[in-house]
């Protein structure tokens, strides 16, 4: 977001850093807002419109959904609507955000942070793996509802509450694909502790203390601390290859053999 968007935007996420929510349903709470206000464009339009008073427009948020919603949540729809906006799409994208950082705050406060890193990752894998499961949970014509029950079934006791409501709301695919939506969302989670996300790959499973010294190496290399998401990957033979904030380090045994291959062919 950017220009008067992105001010109101902030604006919205101090609201959330202020919230006493600690047991993780700011989040929730504020994606049934978000889905609402996609559902009813008439009322998102008028919790946008510049000539209404902000008080007033709080006013609407808090006869709309007072009763629905908690004191937190409330708080933070009135910022929002108190704010400016581009356009209604923003208002509903930056309350969303909220919600993506209210969860990821809890996971952090219930030092869960890092384990919905990876597992955010370990879900995108499962879908690309399977083709009709990526279709289905990116396809806009399914109900978010039924496409956040089908994710339940999958995942319910396999990873934390704030990884599967996380990836429920990515299901909505409300600003592109799942895949795209869960990926921004793990990028939140990265941003929390100022940290990158690096995807390696390996042709073995890491000990403890090797993550521990490429973690190092990478965060060194960077400039910031780096969260390892890491797939085993037979097909490297030796070494490793990193995605790191758009760039490839590929220290890949079959790399260099294929370089090699290259020059004796000339």
């Amino acid at each position: 977001m950017r220009g008067i968007s992105a001010k109101s935007l902030a604006e919205v996420l101090s609201a959330v850093d202020a919230a006493t929510d600690t047991a993780g349903d700011l989040g929730p709470e504020l994606f049934e807002v978000v889905a609402t206000l996609d559902r009813e464009p008439a009322l998102r339009r008028v919790l946008t419109d510049p000539s209404t008073e902000s008080e007033a427009k709080a006013g609407l948020a808090s006869s709309v959904f007072g009763a629905q919603i908690s004191a937190d949540a409330l708080t933070v729809l009135q910022s929002a609507v108190r704010g400016r906006w581009a356009s209604g799409r923003d208002l509903t994208d930056g309350l969303e955000t909220a919600g993506v950082t209210a969860l990821v705050a809890a996971a952090d406060a219930a030092g869960e942070l890092d384990a919905v890193e990876t597992e955010l990752f370990e879900i995108g894998r499962l879908v690309r793996s399977d083709s009709e499961l990526r279709q289905t949970v990116s396809d806009r014509g399914i109900a978010p509802a039924a496409k956040a029950g089908l994710l339940s079934n999958l995942l319910a006791g396999k990873v934390s509450s704030t990884t599967l409501a996380l990836a429920s709301q990515a299901a909505a695919a409300r600003t592109g694909s799942f895949e795209k939506a869960l990926a921004a969302f793990g990028e939140t989670a990265a941003a929390r502790r100022s940290r990158l996300l690096a995807e390696v790959r390996v042709a073995y499973e890491l000990s403890e203390d090797e993550k521990t010294r490429l973690a190092a190496a990478l965060g060194k290399k960077y400039g910031r601390d780096v969260h390892l998401n890491i797939v085993v990957d037979p097909s490297v033979i030796g070494g490793i290859t990193a995605s790191v904030a758009g760039e490839v380090v590929d220290g890949s045994m079959s790399t260099r053999l294929e370089v090699a291959r290259r020059r004796l062919a000339g």
